[in-house]
């Protein structure tokens, strides 16, 4: 399993940081070891001082895929959940002042907090799904899945290209504006409409 992830697909959230909107998806990976599941506890790393959320819309791949056709993309995923993609923006900003990979920013211990999953059947993927975090009870971000720049399968059809892709693999699709920092004790709560699928206490 490889978690493959989508960056700046939102255009306001690549203002907000000052980066220019992508004409082709800009691709990150996270190893596994960076997943945690049923909602377990993030624990605040210590190499950094500045740790982002960042709440996306999930796929799950369900069969193998390489050079997959546009009109067939659709396929290729079955369920969608939530995830954050915790960020050590500190070092992420000092990487990218230098021209390197954003991994040790993006990939570590922890930092893909993934929810349940729910079958595609049973959202409006067409219409869009909307989504949201709340930080200690008050909203920080908010989203929905029509804003995206790449859509679902514009981003299968795109990585497929250049990774194949396998049962069981994991697209974080992007975040929309309002990521910000976390600090220990705080809570995070996602929700795709008004279904909670994500509560994460900050230790």
């Amino acid at each position: 399993m490889k978690v493959i992830a989508i960056g700046r697909n939102y255009r306001e959230h690549a203002q907000e940081l000052n980066n220019p909107v992508p004409d082709k998806p800009v691709i990150f990976l996270k190893p596994d070891t960076a997943v945690t599941k049923h909602n377990r506890d993030f624990y605040y790393p210590e190499f950094s001082n500045e740790i982002h959320y960042e709440v996306e819309v999930l796929l799950q791949i369900c069969k193998e895929g390489k050079h997959v056709n546009p009109k067939f993309a659709a396929n290729y995923y079955d369920q969608i959940g939530l995830g954050i993609d915790f960020t050590a923006r500190d070092v992420q900003q000092t990487l990218k002042a230098k021209s390197l990979p954003w991994e040790l920013a993006k990939g570590f211990d922890g930092s893909a907090p993934v929810s349940e999953w729910i079958p595609k059947e049973e959202l409006d993927t067409a219409g869009g799904i909307g989504f949201r975090l709340d930080k200690n009870g008050a909203t920080v971000q908010q989203g929905n899945t029509r804003d995206m720049i790449f859509t679902f399968e514009d981003i299968i059809v795109f990585v497929s290209r250049y990774i194949t892709l396998r049962r069981g693999d994991i697209i974080f699709t992007g975040t929309p504006a309002g990521v910000g920092p976390i600090a220990i004790g705080d809570r995070l709560e996602g929700f795709i409409g008004e279904r909670q699928l994500l509560d994460i206490h900050i230790k």
